[in-house]
């Protein structure tokens, strides 16, 4: 998985593996004889135009976003699978739709992350650059809502022991922000001073994402606990230790 770009540069790669991956566990845990299977979807499986907040019941209304597509189709093949084993095998497999993700431990790969890491990263190598500048993708005009990674273990685990059916379950923080606000926040949490610059000649993906979470509050009783400001001071913290730490690894090994 990556960002819109790794998106946009490994449509094959992406559907191939995603749809391996899927098709081989659940089959492997059916013959196996496992007593339950979680299944990840995505967000991506949404439709590109879908009534926001996006709810389970809109999931089959129309194509993905072309650059997520092949990935969001094959992770939703997961749901196809887990509803078709039910009804044929009895096998109590479950899928949760996570929105994006992020936190401590983050993917800060410039060519494979996604949009919080990115940017976190971008903001630290200006500033010791001594750069006056970071660029951002697109407009900054659509919107997402952001995950914190430990109010997504605490969901995942709470279906595991609670949910037994096969209708998706969007888990999610329940909010949206701007692209631009969230770019905004980024900034002035990292303390870059400089200036952000659009490249609208990239593109912006899906125009607005944010789930409907009243299925997982009712099923399983799932509510995140994480506000975004939060859940970016302790992705940065994260980051800025381990940014440092490896920068004087790096420098330490260079060859005098």
């Amino acid at each position: 998985m990556g960002g819109i770009g790794y998106n946009r540069d490994n449509p094959g790669a992406l559907f191939y593996e995603n749809i391996m991956m899927g098709v081989q566990l659940i089959q492997e845990g059916y013959l196996q004889g496992l007593e339950k299977f979680v299944a990840l979807g995505t967000i991506c499986a949404y439709p590109k135009f879908t009534p926001v907040p996006l709810n389970e019941d809109d999931l089959w209304n129309g194509y993905p976003e072309e650059t997520n597509a092949p990935y969001g189709l094959a992770k939703k093949m997961m749901l196809v699978q887990s509803q078709a084993y039910r009804q044929q095998y009895g096998f109590n497999s479950i899928f949760l739709l996570p929105v994006n993700l992020y936190g401590p431990g983050d993917n800060f790969n410039p060519q494979s992350s996604h949009v919080i890491p990115s940017l976190i990263k971008k903001c630290f190598d200006a500033k010791r650059r001594g750069e006056k500048e970071i660029v951002a993708w697109g407009t900054g005009s659509v919107t997402r809502e952001f995950f914190y990674v430990e109010d997504a273990a605490e969901a995942i685990i709470l279906a595991m022991e609670n949910y037994n059916k096969s209708e998706p379950v969007n888990i999610g923080a329940g909010f949206e922000i701007s692209i631009r606000d969230l770019t905004e926040m980024i900034v002035e949490l990292t303390c870059f001073t400089g200036k952000i610059s659009w490249d609208a000649t990239q593109p912006d993906g899906q125009p607005r994402r944010m789930l409907d979470t009243t299925r997982a509050r009712n099923k399983f009783g799932f509510q995140a606990k994480t506000g975004l400001r939060e859940g970016l001071q302790k992705t940065i913290a994260w980051y800025e230790g381990n940014y440092f730490r490896e920068q004087s690894i790096t420098t330490t090994l260079l060859p005098k």
